[in-house]
């Protein structure tokens, strides 16, 4: 390569690489669409620690707390009031999609916001405390035809939501109408396990990541998850699924990030060449497995192709309950 050439490509280098830093937001935040504790915080948190430990953000990243409609409040927020803002990320999970199915997002949809990455999924699951008296899901369902109304259940959101899914294909497939079913809604995987541990609601609709810490701790055991074989996680082996118990149901918990629906072109590239980095990376795969996640990496036009395609089948899903019409 000619001198005059060189120049032309180290300045061309330098201007890429400018670029990059200039992507970089200055305010990096991620907001967890509940209150503390639950499966928001342990997204925002995974990304918090691993883009800092990877070297992909040179400043620390905030989590706040925006709870409100089981992520409503913060899509709205987002969406309307800050569009453009790209350092802000926002968590979301599958419940979020279902919720979109439904409308429950109020004038906006899946459309409303530039979804980035997915980084892992969880499975739902059936949470009791450690002293109570339904040993498996059959004791469970055997109380509930009895008297539908005799056990309260949380849920994260009200009826429709994703919790509130789960219990329903279980009564569904009993022969109980999930309407007749009693349930607290609440904020999250963090109030749902507040609520359990203080004996505030008898049985915990949730996902398995956001019960393991209550699990080891010995103060809360898994009815069943809904995973389609047991997981082998060593900490998760012996919890039996729905299916082994003679309930077909699966319910995978994806987890990810989205951003406003104006944030740049550019600023948009650099988030997703960051999720690229960090998903292929054994660290991140390290730190996804103490938060008790498994893998799941989807980023840019791949992962919005399989948001809205969810969205769809969830739609389907709320017409056979009757959620939507």
């Amino acid at each position: 390569m000619n001198l005059s050439l060189r120049k032309v490509a180290l300045a061309a280098g330098v201007m890429l690489f400018a670029g990059q830093l200039m992507a970089e937001p200055k305010r990096p935040e991620c907001i967890a669409p509940a209150s503390p504790g639950g499966g928001f915080d342990l997204t925002c948190k995974l990304a918090q620690s691993a883009l800092v430990n990877e070297k992909l953000l040179t400043k620390p990243m905030r989590v706040t707390y925006m709870p409100g409609g089981v992520g409503a409040v913060a899509y709205n927020a987002v969406v309307a009031q800050r569009p453009a803002d790209a350092g802000t990320l926002v968590a979301w999970s599958s419940g979020s999609l279902l919720n979109l199915a439904q409308g429950k997002f109020g004038r906006f949809d899946e459309t409303n916001v530039r979804w980035l990455a997915a980084v892992g999924t969880s499975y739902g699951a059936i949470a009791v405390k450690s002293d109570s008296p339904y040993k498996n899901l059959d004791d469970l369902v055997q109380a509930l035809k009895k008297d539908p109304s005799s056990v309260v259940i949380g849920s994260g959101g009200t009826v429709g939501s994703q919790d509130w899914m789960q219990t329903a294909l279980i009564a569904k497939a009993a022969g109980i109408n999930p309407r007749d079913l009693r349930y607290v809604a609440l904020e999250g995987g963090g109030e749902i396990a507040t609520a359990l541990l203080g004996g505030h609601i008898q049985v915990g609709s949730t996902d398995i990541s956001d019960s393991m810490p209550h699990i080891q701790s010995g103060d809360m055991r898994l009815l069943a998850v809904f995973a389609d074989k047991r997981l082998d996680e060593p900490e998760m082996k012996d919890i039996p699924t729905a299916k082994e118990q003679g309930y077909d149901i699966v319910w995978p918990v994806v987890r990810g990030f989205y951003l406003g629906p104006k944030v740049s072109d550019e600023d948009y590239a650099w988030w997703k060449d960051s999720f690229d980095k960090l998903l292929a990376s054994d660290e991140f795969a390290k730190l996804r497995d103490q938060r008790e996640l498994f893998p799941f990496a989807m980023t840019g036009q791949e992962l919005d192709t399989y948001v809205k395609k969810q969205v769809a089948d969830y739609k389907v899903l709320a017409k056979e309950f009757g959620l939507i019409q």
